[in-house]
């Protein structure tokens, strides 16, 4: 085939694919992948009800022999023409170190509402970075950013909280808004839950989150201390 022809031909293909998953996202499945939203009016700083993205904030999971940190860091990033706050996130497995993510949010000041604008990941193998995956960012390839909380958010909500084609099709449905959990940080009551799919592979997790607090519980994760 000329070269011409199969330059064309990955052009239209890769436009049909680019097409076929917006499909996905906002008809075949029925979770919105576009936000209303004026940029102008997030914020890398601010709490919502479920989120609190101020530097110094803490997480401390733990699940077996696993445990999960998460930090907000006294840190931004420009994002898609938008200041996000980046947000660590440390996994370990047996005392090892398994992965380091960075994330970026933004939260709208108007409606308290946040939203996802991307990654970066390591993941280590004997103690040394092994591969990146996962790792996207908004207004790169197609991605755009996400939804990570509602404003007001309602049961039977669907939404994306990533959209990177072919990299992070993360999505949620609020499942409840007034549910109590347990931990070894304490009961927590009115708790809202988010039950998580993907765009790309099978499978469900289950996130809840505490007013005044956030993430509480990361499925079998449950929270066993927050800062300050």
């Amino acid at each position: 085939m000329p070269a011409t022809l199969r330059v064309l031909g990955a052009v239209i293909l890769s436009l049909a694919c680019a097409a076929g998953a917006t499909a996905l996202g906002s008809k075949e499945s029925g979770f919105r992948d576009t936000f209303e939203v004026d940029k102008a009016d997030l914020s890398a700083s601010g709490r919502s009800p479920y989120i609190i993205l101020e530097p110094g904030h803490r997480l401390h999971f733990k699940h077996g022999r696993s445990t999960l940190d998460i930090t907000v860091l006294d840190e931004t990033r420009m994002v898609d023409g938008v200041r996000t706050r980046v947000v660590e996130e440390r996994e370990t497995q047996s005392g090892r170190l398994v992965e380091v993510s960075r994330n970026y949010f933004a939260i709208d000041a108007k409606t308290g509402a946040v939203y996802y604008f991307g990654e970066s990941v390591d993941v280590y193998k004997n103690g040394k970075v092994a591969a990146h995956e996962g790792a996207w960012e908004a207004g790169i390839g197609g991605a755009r950013f996400g939804l990570m909380v509602p404003a007001a958010p309602k049961v039977g909500d669907r939404f994306y909280e990533e959209f990177a084609p072919g990299i992070a099709m993360d999505r949620a449905e609020i499942a409840g808004v007034d549910e109590d959990v347990k931990t070894p940080a304490g009961t927590f009551r009115h708790c809202l839950h988010a039950r998580e799919t993907s765009g790309l592979e099978a499978g469900t997790s289950h996130k809840l989150y505490a007013p005044g607090v956030g993430l509480v519980r990361d499925d079998e994760m449950l929270l066993v201390g927050v800062e300050p």
